[in-house]
């Protein structure tokens, strides 16, 4: 079972930064695939980034990935969305999410989400 925390949402003006984080506790081995989604209302989760516990393989979703970076802090068993350049439309409440392999079918662990406001 593992075990996701997240933090570092808030309410920021458009263009600023924001710099989200997913502790990670329990049996986590270096094959498992580490990820953040986005979710605003009435949509399902969109996937935004991610990258494998080994911290290889850092991806981030073509609308965003010139402005979002994934990344690992192994010295905190934590996983990092830097958020740069923010805008309205990247508003929601951000999820970290884990599996247990690229092969894995679903992500079957999810933290309990960090909302993101960005204002005008």
């Amino acid at each position: 079972q593992v075990q996701l925390v997240e933090s570092g949402g808030g309410l920021v003006p458009a263009g600023t930064s924001l710099r989200l984080s997913c502790r990670a506790s329990g049996r986590i081995s270096s094959d498992y695939v580490m990820a953040w989604f986005r979710q605003t209302p009435g949509r399902e989760r969109a996937f935004v980034g991610s990258i494998r516990w080994n911290g290889i393989g850092a991806y981030a979703e073509t609308s965003v990935k010139d402005r979002f970076t994934v990344s690992r802090d192994p010295a905190h068993n934590t996983v990092v969305l830097e958020m740069n350049g923010l805008k309205p439309e990247d508003s929601g409440v951000y999820y970290c999410a884990a599996k247990p392999s690229l092969w894995s079918e679903r992500y079957d662990s999810w933290g309990q989400g960090t909302q993101v406001t960005v204002s005008e």
